[in-house]
């Protein structure tokens, strides 16, 4: 069993930074795939970026390169995402998700943990 708890969510301005991290308990977590996905109001959830289980892959959807970086501590047990140069279309609540499966992320039903999600805000 495995659970997640996101962090560092808030409110800020266009064009600056906030840094998400998730923290996982339990012995196996450093055997999971972490990505991070999220869901703005009347929208699906959407895929952000993930990592694997060791932290030397790491994948980021379009909306994010460039801006965002994913970083895991496996010592830890946290996994982090960097947010730089943020705009109002990133304004979402945040989910961390881990799975074992080696199967595309886009796939939610591979997904085997959820955590309950962090508030970001961008405001003009």
């Amino acid at each position: 069993q495995v659970q997640l708890v996101e962090s560092g969510g808030g409110s800020v301005q266009a064009g600056g930074s906030l840094r998400l991290s998730c923290a996982g308990s339990g012995d196996t977590f450093r055997d999971y795939a972490v990505g991070w996905f999220r869901q703005a109001p009347g929208k699906e959830r959407e895929f952000v970026s993930s990592i694997n289980w060791s932290g030397t892959v790491t994948s980021y959807a379009d909306s994010g390169k460039g801006r965002f970086t994913i970083r895991r501590d496996n010592a830890k047990n946290t996994v982090s995402l960097q947010m730089n140069s943020l705009k109002p279309e990133d304004t979402a609540v945040y989910y961390c998700a881990a799975k074992q499966s080696d199967r595309t992320w886009y796939d939610l039903e591979e997904i085997d943990y959820w955590g309950q999600g962090a508030l970001v805000t961008v405001v003009v």
